[in-house]
């Protein structure tokens, strides 16, 4: 498992961008959505912070819109969720039990 995916904060990023309609989020809706998932202030310097671990990684993709920094999931990083999502879905069906 690569170490992007240790971090919970960094995955749920992840999902959010796969969410979103058209695939991409400025970096303030991006961070307002993540606050409003986990019900808490999240500190601007920690959240670039993954944020930009994400694009140093190549799994998060960066550009500029007018004044806005706008972020979308890149193939490897949807990979990387997707085998995530399975993995999650393989532990949760192993004894049967999850529907």
């Amino acid at each position: 498992m690569t170490k992007w995916l240790q971090s919970g904060r960094r995955r749920d990023m992840c999902v959010l961008l796969a969410g979103a309609d058209g695939g991409e989020l400025r970096g303030q809706q991006l961070k307002s959505r993540l606050e409003s998932q986990y019900d808490d202030h999240l500190e601007p310097k920690a959240f670039y912070g993954s944020l930009s671990a994400l694009v140093d990684a190549g799994f998060v993709e960066k550009r500029t819109a007018g004044i806005h920094d706008v972020y979308t999931l890149t193939d490897g990083g949807e990979r990387r969720l997707r085998e995530h999502y399975e993995w999650v879905r393989e532990c949760l069906h192993r004894d049967g039990s999850a529907q």
